[in-house]
């Protein structure tokens, strides 16, 4: 399956961050065992993953507007098109030396996100996809979402706040309703990998909240394009801007809200 020239700028992009951040990885592992510990060599990984991406993407489009994880956001001379970039999603996996992180990278055109990609460089995984096109996964397996129907035989991930973060109360609420009525809850610690599973059928849904654009834009088009659905926690809400995000196939997606979404 070929892509447009923006896409396969995007996945040039990540697979280029991904090397760089491969061997970061494996001296990381070595870091472990060590007294000052890994932090301050995993943050420079990610800065220059962002780097990598950021030369790639704007030397190629250097109109295009920029929202990176890192270096903020730059307004482009296009101002209708935007690049939304995490370059390295489950930093904190990455700091403890497990093999499940990211690299994400969304186009967004006047408003609405028309390319994505989530690469898994650990495993070697390349989860793509463009507005019409489906999404798939490498250049040959074309994404469905799963064709679960009954809750009680799904299962569905999420993040769990860490730090202190304010929506700690609200996700404990969640899990207290939705974990009785599923066959299990996984938290794994990478948003966009969350939501590229789902895609691929192996998550049958997935809610979070706290999140920033650049955690799910990639993710949002890539469950859309496998034939699910994407929608805030709050109702009438933009997702962008609450950081809360649901995301099913298309059967259990309005079960998956109905539970979430109960007052107390």
């Amino acid at each position: 399956m070929q892509g447009s020239a923006n896409l396969n700028l995007m996945i040039k992009a990540a697979r280029k961050a991904g090397r760089s951040l491969v061997k970061d990885f494996r001296e990381v592992e070595n870091l472990q065992v060590s007294t000052k510990g890994p932090g301050d060599f995993v943050s420079k990984a990610d800065r220059e993953a962002e780097r990598i991406i950021k030369e790639e993407l704007l030397g190629a489009r250097p109109t295009y507007g920029w929202l990176g994880e890192e270096t903020g956001e730059t307004e482009g001379a296009d101002p209708t098109r935007r690049w939304l970039v995490d370059p390295l999603d489950g930093t904190t996996n990455f700091l403890h030396g497990l093999p499940h992180w990211a690299v994400s990278i969304a186009l967004e055109h006047k408003g609405e996100i028309v390319a994505g990609v989530v690469f898994d460089p650990a495993k070697d995984e390349m989860f793509w996809a463009e507005k019409g096109a489906g999404a798939w996964l490498n250049d040959t397996v074309r994404l469905r979402v799963s064709g679960r129907k009954n809750m009680m035989e799904s299962i569905f991930a999420t993040g769990v706040p860490f730090g202190g973060r304010t929506t700690l109360p609200a996700t404990l609420k969640d899990l207290a309703r939705l974990m009785p009525a599923c066959a299990g809850v996984r938290r794994w610690g990478a948003a966009a990998l969350d939501l590229a599973y789902v895609a691929a059928g192996r998550f049958d849904g997935f809610w979070e909240r706290g999140l920033h654009p650049w955690d799910v834009a990639a993710g949002m088009i890539l469950v859309r394009e496998a034939g699910g659905f994407v929608g805030p926690v709050r109702e009438g809400r933009d997702i962008f801007e609450t950081g809360a995000i649901i995301a099913g196939n298309a059967l259990l997606f309005e079960p998956l809200c109905t539970v979430l979404r109960a007052e107390d």
